[in-house]
């Protein structure tokens, strides 16, 4: 299987209004909504990278007034002062940082959110103690994107990026583009720095010849 290259770097837009709702996203957006309900009062969002965990992340935090942490940065000890959400919690270079913030959020009655790729029966974790908070948990998966979200999410990433792409163009990378959002920012983001560098109009040539240096051809 062919590795998809993605050097550019990009600031993403977390607002809600921004997030394209759909079928695949609908059970994370309705556990989300309440978190009264999660087990333990913990809530782990798992899928492919790219799916919308850390945009959901970024609104139930806004909307929770809690604290969102990234988890290869947890370390240490913290002790929260409100609901708190962790990214990539199943990155975690201190996995003892993240069972003590588990712990204390537990103590205090503060609900815990976090987004990993797995959900954490099929994770391999060595602290069984941090194993056994995680599996406690609820989760809710966050699903392959269906068509209709993918050609949502083009047409706002073209949008956000004011770039002019044909129909045409914008088929061509629905129906032969790898099927996640990250391939899809990674494309419309190629795209952009081209033409910005070469001034130039987006064809379905040059799309293809992004494609193409995507997938390493």
């Amino acid at each position: 299987m062919k590795q998809l290259s993605l050097p550019f770097a990009d600031e993403t837009c977390y607002a809600a209004e921004d997030f394209c709702a759909a079928p695949s996203n609908a059970l994370a957006r309705d556990w989300l909504a309440r978190p009264d309900s999660w087990s333990n009062g913990r809530l782990v969002l798992w899928g492919e990278p790219g799916c919308g965990k850390t945009h959901l992340l970024h609104v139930w935090t806004k909307s929770h007034n809690a604290t969102l942490l990234n988890g290869p940065e947890l370390r240490g000890l913290i002790r929260p002062r409100g609901p708190v959400a962790v990214d990539d919690a199943d990155i975690v270079p201190e996995p003892t940082a993240l069972l003590h913030l588990l712990n204390a959020a537990a103590e205090s009655g503060y609900a815990a959110l976090m987004a990993s790729r797995l959900p954490p029966a099929r994770q391999s974790i060595k602290l069984a103690d941090l194993a056994s908070r995680l599996r406690a948990s609820e989760t809710a998966e966050i699903r392959a994107p269906e068509d209709e979200l993918l050609a949502q999410l083009l047409a706002r990433l073209v949008a956000e990026r004011q770039l002019m792409l044909s129909l045409p163009v914008r088929n061509f990378l629905l129906t032969y583009l790898p099927r996640t959002a990250a391939a899809l920012r990674e494309a419309v983001a190629r795209l952009d720095r081209i033409t910005l560098d070469r001034g130039i109009k987006i064809t379905r040539q040059l799309a293809a010849e992004v494609m193409q240096d995507m997938l390493d051809l």
